[in-house]
């Protein structure tokens, strides 16, 4: 069966399309799925089908929609990240120990999804306790590229990047606290959105056995991801807004306005590398062109800034803070080998793996003294915002690598420009917006020589989502975005 006209819009052409009644929520939910099961075999992004139910919500969405209802997803297909919690699909993260485990209850952003008419077709693949760049783990294997099969399709939402990629449907849910969102996005070619933090509540996106109980979980976020800007801020706004279970700690809707409504007055600083992370060649290259390209449509374009928080300082800081909260849930002997580890580290060592190791063994006192830090960088950026709209800046330092699953990813190596760098090393460029919790997007820019996607992320304001998500689907407007993969146009 030949790609139909349906298989690579967006949900806005989508919605357009069935409103006019030029195409059924059936029919699309049977294109999605004739995609799956001619191409997942090659890519195996979607680890969990649920089909049947998804072509009994399309029905109802065609019934609804023959009765005059309107709703923002309504009859739009859509594939959601494993680690989220739906009734009767296991949620594993990965783990084998939990691979049947099966929640009884949606998670709230589930619910709110299915509310809003979407037609989840399925879960799609991760890593092992969503901790890599890599999307593979024992139960369901490895998920590949669909620009070079032999290379990583980024991670953790790597199993959504690769279906939006592939044509199964125009959106998916992922989650961010390391890039998770946004250097899949990259890898494949799509867009994402790491909303401002506790913007839309996590409940639900929980790790198996747990309870889907209310919980902050510092520095992580979940939000949206698509095959075009626009479909960024539909999805976003049927997710996002308190949990009425926690009132007061998520916030409600009523964000501002983006700053501006044309390209030509925003203000917006580059960044292209910087010596604690290089960036290679192709994406420097990718982000001067897009700078330029910026430049002569009249936005008004700087490339540094006294403003802009000390990235190495902030680097190490988002390292100790992010490994703190993650080895809270490693096992007693794994942690007591790294407490035994960083009281042996020199003091003056303030390398990156130092400060990853340090985190782990982090006290409550230091803890608290990282959040003075992390409170004193929120207002940098809060002033840099009084002067710029957003910060443009890699998400990666390189296009997609070639899979590498060895278990401990701090011996792995990126190679740079010819130059090898400490895998885990590459947290920087997404740690530059999940320490203060600020917005960012991904979107593409174009490709490698290799045929490789390649992109940024704009950066915005505490709460400003609607800014980065603006610029984003001005630049896609005046510049091109999303461009199939070659393998699986048809």
């Amino acid at each position: 069966m030949a790609k139909s006209q349906w298989s690579f819009k967006s949900a806005t052409e989508l919605s357009a399309a069935l409103a006019a009644k030029k195409v059924s929520a059936v029919e699309l939910a049977q294109d999605a799925i004739g995609r799956i099961e001619r191409h997942d075999d090659k890519i195996n992004a979607i680890c969990v089908r649920d089909f049947s139910r998804a072509l009994e919500a399309a029905r109802a969405a065609d019934a609804a929609r023959g009765r005059g209802e309107a709703k923002p997803l309504l009859g739009i297909p859509i594939t959601v990240k494993e680690s989220y919690n739906i009734a009767g699909l296991p949620t594993t993260w990965g783990f084998p120990p939990q691979k049947d485990f099966r929640p009884s209850e949606d998670a709230l952003s589930i619910s709110r999804v299915k509310e809003a008419g979407g037609v989840i077709l399925g879960k799609t693949n991760v890593p092992l306790g969503l901790g890599d760049w890599q999307s593979y783990n024992d139960i369901y294997g490895t998920t590949n590229n669909p620009f070079d099969l032999g290379r990583t399709p980024g991670g953790s939402s790597g199993g959504s990047s690769a279906a939006l990629a592939a044509g199964y449907g125009p959106l998916s849910l992922g989650s961010d606290i390391g890039g998770s969102l946004r250097v899949p996005a990259f890898h494949c070619g799509v867009y994402a959105h790491k909303p401002t933090y506790a913007l839309v509540p996590s409940r639900g996106h929980t790790p198996p056995p747990f309870p889907p109980l209310p919980l902050d979980r510092d520095l992580a976020v979940i939000g949206p991801m698509a095959r075009s800007a626009a479909d960024l801020s539909l999805l976003l706004d049927v997710v996002a807004g308190p949990d009425p279970l926690e009132a007061g700690t998520a916030y409600s809707l009523a964000l501002p306005p983006p700053r501006h409504g044309e390209l030509k007055n925003f203000r917006v600083l580059v960044i292209d590398t910087d010596p604690v992370m290089p960036t290679d060649k192709t994406v420097r290259g990718g982000i001067e062109k897009l700078a330029a390209n910026l430049a002569k449509a009249g936005v008004k374009v700087e490339r540094s800034s006294p403003l802009l928080p000390d990235f190495a300082a902030s680097s190490r800081l988002y390292m100790r803070m992010l490994m703190s909260f993650l080895g809270a849930n490693f096992l007693p002997e794994n942690y007591a080998g790294a407490q035994a580890a960083a009281a042996q580290l020199a003091p003056d060592d303030m390398s990156l793996p130092a400060e990853r190791l340090r985190g782990i063994a982090l006290s409550h006192r230091d803890w608290v003294m990282a959040e003075g830090g992390r409170a004193r960088l929120r207002a940098q950026w809060r002033e840099l915002f009084k002067t710029f709209d957003a910060v443009i800046c890699p998400v990666m330092p390189t296009p997609a690598y070639p899979h590498v699953h060895s278990a401990d990813q701090e011996t792995r190596r990126v190679n740079i420009d010819g130059k090898d760098y400490v895998y885990p090393d590459q947290l920087t460029w997404p740690g530059i917006a999940t320490l203060p919790g600020v917005p960012a997007t991904a979107i593409p820019t174009g490709f490698s020589p290799e045929g490789l996607p390649i992109g940024v992320q704009i950066v915005g304001p505490w709460l400003e989502d609607r800014t980065p998500l603006k610029l984003a689907e001005l630049i896609e407007r005046e510049f091109g975005g999303f461009v199939p993969p070659p393998m699986f146009d048809d």
